[in-house]
């Protein structure tokens, strides 16, 4: 029987407790992640999940060993892809891929990198003062000069095309222009929840899209459940006052006298009372009738008149708000570059 080292034994005990611990486990990528990178966010996500690198076969151990206590897990074997890293926590995957997305930081070229899009450098001034930055920017193809005592970028230039390869001299420059072409984080490759995996295409939603579909489809749904009088806990008191306003506007227009109809019918009768006695020549009615009339007519004009007053004075405000111009294509451009930055 082959001898196994103790810290094998060791690492496959700790992933072990990894998958015990927690609800949502996942495999991370972490190549290509400097050090340095790599403990940035390890350390600003410690409280939300714990994360152990460890070679593929350990893992796979691992996985084997808990396949019984966490069903399916080792569906997550397929996902492992270069150097990987266990990842387990309690929040749920979609969540995760969302948390891990946002902590992707950017780091800069080394040289001897292909670059992956376009590198652009803008024109403008620098935070330099003259000297021999001026010819180090030129060796690699960035228009310099000097402009009243500080460097300054002369015209817009893109010196590196999209899988060129990114020399030493260029990235010495782009990192002082503070240009970081390439960005560093944890990636996921696949995370088990209760039975299920799931891959990054699965967790790729808009979750604000997503909440505001499903809070329109709760509310229709609980329209048509009151329109259909389908009665459950959370339908069952809007259905009974639904069913309550109509019975009350049935007995109401039936004539049926109840504490809750009385004062329909009257407002009503009166109502159809007043109309009918402006039809009515004033010879024909008595004093009180005519005067019923009257304050009637003097109610209308007073509401007509304030309605009128609160208008003109809704267009004044109106027309006192100043006109804002519209935006130039440069302030444009700034507040797409600050929407998409």
């Amino acid at each position: 029987m082959a001898h196994v080292a103790q810290w094998k034994k060791d690492v496959v005990n700790d992933l072990q407790g990894i998958i015990k611990d927690y609800n949502t486990i996942a495999i991370v990528k972490i190549d290509r992640i400097p050090g340095v990178q790599l403990q940035n966010i390890r350390s600003k996500l410690r409280d939300q999940m714990t994360m152990m690198v460890a070679k593929k076969n350990l893992i796979k151990i691992a996985f084997e060993n808990m396949k019984e206590e966490k069903v399916g897990l080792e569906g997550l074997e397929e996902q492992i892809d270069g150097q990987a890293a266990v990842l387990g926590t309690n929040m749920n995957p979609f969540t995760l891929y969302k948390i891990l997305g946002e902590n992707i930081q950017p780091m800069p070229a080394k040289g001897g990198e292909e670059a992956p899009e376009d590198i652009v450098v803008e024109a403008g001034e620098t935070q330099y003062p003259p000297g021999p930055i001026v010819g180090e920017f030129g060796k690699v193809g960035i228009p310099a000069a000097i402009v009243k005592g500080k460097v300054v970028i002369k015209k817009t230039t893109t010196p590196v095309k999209k899988g060129q390869i990114i020399t030493k001299d260029m990235a010495f420059a782009l990192t002082k222009l503070d240009i970081f072409p390439f960005q560093v984080g944890v990636a996921l490759d696949g995370a088990w929840e209760e039975g299920m995996i799931y891959k990054p295409k699965d967790l790729d939603v808009d979750m604000d899209a997503y909440r505001d579909n499903l809070a329109l489809g709760a509310q229709m749904a609980f329209n048509l459940a009151i329109f259909t009088a389908y009665t459950t806990p959370q339908t069952a008191v809007p259905i009974l006052q639904k069913a309550r306003m109509e019975a009350i506007n049935m007995a109401a227009f039936a004539g049926i006298l109840t504490k809750d109809t009385t004062d329909i019918i009257l407002s009503k009768a009166y109502g159809g009372m007043l109309a009918l006695a402006r039809l009515m020549s004033a010879e024909a009615l008595d004093d009180d009738l005519q005067g019923l009339i009257q304050g009637a007519a003097s109610a209308a004009q007073e509401m007509a008149a304030a309605s009128e007053v609160a208008a003109d004075d809704k267009a004044e405000e109106k027309e006192k708000e100043p006109e804002e111009e519209p935006a130039s294509e440069e302030e444009a451009m700034a507040g797409l570059g600050a929407l998409f930055g």
